[in-house]
């Protein structure tokens, strides 16, 4: 037990991961409670609409949609690590801003519009910089393992903070909430100063003279070109359109069908991030890059489970449901991203990156709003589990694309017990195994 634990974390004992994934643990509590706070004000402030909400998650999202791929090619070409700097300052004094507008009741609807948009637009910078900079942090060995502990420290965040938020706003109101996130926020500043840069792995990065030549539109080819960065890119912006806008229809779910507190609220989303926690830890054994079939079954299993969320009719059997749907939530979204990843060539990392996180967070702008309306005009269940459904074709879809692609067939046995598995025809895949 002890050695498969210390395996699980081995990418703690590198210093500079250690100080990454501490100061981002603190940032990522204070972001959650702020979520939680920030949808219940929304909420207060326009009489429950939940439209209002798709229209901060958009605002939210749009920055991520304009200029996320600016940001890959930044990250190909300047220093990472004063990137983050830069990003999770403008970060820190907008928090600040928000909260002291909050505390002093001078807050209004477009002061959270604006306020949404803004973070937008540092989350479009840090973001693809951040799941670039994991590779410098970690080198290729470790990297599949780091990447899954950064899920494990993100969706310990999403535990913690909607929890404490939740017993926060109904203690203390929505402005001391805000106020932590502007003071949590400043971990990863001081960490990122302590950080040492001759430990950073480099090498494989193109030397800086040549790093002015990187464009986005080579981005977009290197990725054009890679049918197996392609598939789980298309299937995640389709997912993550339909079925991951959870930050809002988890709230209009529990005010507005359930007519529940800010703390109910807090335990739906709690409930999501355990399973997406152990979801997240399910991956950090892992050594190699995940295959296909791994990333295309937890798509499935991802769209069930939230079908199922849409169409449970009692408050206790959604908390319950929550949780393998975060586990499957995460762990495809962590595969996939270590498909990604670990195919990509160093020196392209960053623009794609770039584009996987427009793709994961960028086409919440589309979604949110629409996913606003369906919550408002059909019920906050109906918005879930229609997306379920377009979630799940998609995956389908995708596998049956990838099974004809590489002449694979699925087999199903009844005994022992029921279980399906994929046989390959090598003949049929390229040398490369793409």
């Amino acid at each position: 037990m002890q050695a498969k634990l210390s395996t699980m974390f081995q990418s703690l004992r590198v210093r500079n991961y250690r100080l990454f994934a501490t100061g981002q643990l603190v940032k990522l509590i204070g972001v959650w409670m702020m979520f939680i706070a920030q949808d219940w004000l929304v909420l207060e402030l326009s009489d429950n609409s939940a439209t209002a909400l798709g229209v901060v998650t958009a605002l939210q999202f749009t920055p991520v949609l304009l200029l996320t791929l600016l940001s890959g090619r930044l990250a190909d070409r300047y220093d990472k690590r004063m990137l983050l700097f830069v990003a999770n300052a403008f970060w820190t004094v907008l928090a600040l801003g928000m909260s002291l507008l909050v505390l002093t009741g001078l807050v209004e609807l477009w002061h959270v519009f604006a306020f949404a948009a803004l973070l937008g637009t540092a989350n479009a910078v840090e973001t693809p910089v951040r799941q670039a900079f994991v590779s410098e942090l970690v080198g290729t060995t470790l990297l599949p393992n780091a990447l899954s502990l950064n899920a494990a420290v993100f969706n310990s965040a999403r535990i913690i903070g909607p929890a404490v938020a939740g017993l926060a706003i109904a203690a203390f109101d929505v402005g001391p909430v805000f106020l932590f996130t502007a003071v949590s926020s400043v971990a990863p500043l001081a960490n990122v100063v302590r950080m040492r840069p001759a430990e950073l792995y480099r090498k494989d990065l193109l030397p800086i003279g040549e790093r002015d030549s990187a464009k986005i539109i080579d981005g977009l080819r290197y990725v054009r070109q890679r049918p197996d960065l392609l598939l789980p890119m298309v299937v995640m912006s389709v997912i993550g359109m339909s079925l991951f806008n959870f930050q809002l229809t988890l709230a209009a779910l529990a005010k507005t069908v359930f007519h529940t507190g800010a703390a109910s609220f807090g335990l739906f989303s709690t409930a999501l991030a355990v399973g997406a926690l152990v979801g997240a830890l399910a991956g950090t054994g892992r050594r190699s890059r995940p295959s296909v079939w791994l990333v295309l079954g937890a798509a499935v299993g991802c769209a069930v489970f939230g079908t199922l969320v849409g169409l449970a009719p009692a408050y206790w059997l959604v908390v319950t449901l929550l949780m393998p749907t975060g586990f499957f939530m995460v762990f495809f979204a962590q595969a996939a991203n270590q498909r990604v990843q670990l195919g990509t060539d160093a020196a392209f990392r960053g623009r794609v990156m770039a584009l996987w996180v427009l793709v994961f967070l960028g086409t919440n702008p589309v979604g949110a709003p629409i996913i606003g309306w369906v919550a408002e005009t059909f019920g906050a269940g109906a918005s879930i589990w229609m997306g379920g459904l377009i979630s799940l074709a998609t995956a389908l879809l995708a596998l049956t694309w990838q099974l004809r692609r590489s002449g694979a067939r699925l087999r199903f046995r009844v005994l022992p017990l029921p279980r399906f598995y994929v046989v390959s025809r090598p003949h049929l895949l390229t040398p490369s195994g793409r």
